[in-house]
């Protein structure tokens, strides 16, 4: 898997949530295309990424390590 490149940028700066998603985009096309691959749609794929991600994020597993 790729490295993902760290935050150059504090939390509250107006341009690290661009910079998140300019360091993330590359994995996710990645990801979309492995599972449009194997013969997953790929808008459901991306759907089902959303879903995965708000569930962890409301779970409070995004302070894991």
């Amino acid at each position: 898997m790729e490295k993902i490149a760290a935050p150059t940028r504090p939390k509250n700066d107006f341009n690290y949530e661009t910079d998140c998603r300019a360091a993330l985009a590359p994995l996710v096309d990645g990801l979309l295309d492995m599972a449009e691959q194997a013969g997953w749609d790929r808008r459901k794929a991306a759907y089902t990424l959303m879903f995965l991600s708000a569930q962890r994020v409301g779970t409070g597993q995004e302070e894991r390590k």
